[in-house]
């Protein structure tokens, strides 16, 4: 676990945090302390979401095919897990897609399947699935 990345976020109620971390998204918790902040696994990372009242700003960047809420953070999900969690939000009554799902890079080793969506507490999440993952850090 030497290259886990961690990150920590505002997230207003940890126990409402907890339910679109844990329930929604799958992801499971480690260490806490009561009321302050909470670990969550985030597909081997390491997300801390502390307890807060304030949101962080966001704005739109115009990128390759839209608009993009900034800031954000994500995750690259084998095809399999980000199916299964593109079911799980649209089965859901209590969350639903920011920017719903599309691809870009089509035709290209870069394409992807992507969709955003947001918190309890407004931070917004990118996930992804890459159709030729050996590529990522490849230069365009």
């Amino acid at each position: 676990m030497s290259n886990t990345f961690h990150f920590a976020v505002p997230a207003g109620s940890l126990e409402v945090a907890k339910t679109f971390y844990c329930d929604l998204l799958g992801c499971e918790t480690g260490n806490s302390e009561e009321g302050r902040w909470v670990d969550i696994d985030f597909w081997g990372n390491e997300l801390t979401l502390h307890e807060s009242e304030e949101q962080l700003p966001k704005v739109r960047h115009d990128v390759d095919m839209g608009a993009v809420a900034v800031p954000h953070f994500g995750v690259h999900l084998t095809e399999e897990d980000f199916q299964a969690l593109k079911g799980r939000i649209e089965a859901s009554d209590k969350f639903d897609y920011l920017d719903k799902p599309y691809r870009r890079f089509i035709g290209t080793e870069f394409e992807q399947e992507t969709f955003f969506i947001e918190d309890t507490n407004g931070n917004v999440l990118e996930i992804k699935t890459m159709m030729h993952p050996e590529v990522l850090f490849k230069k365009a």
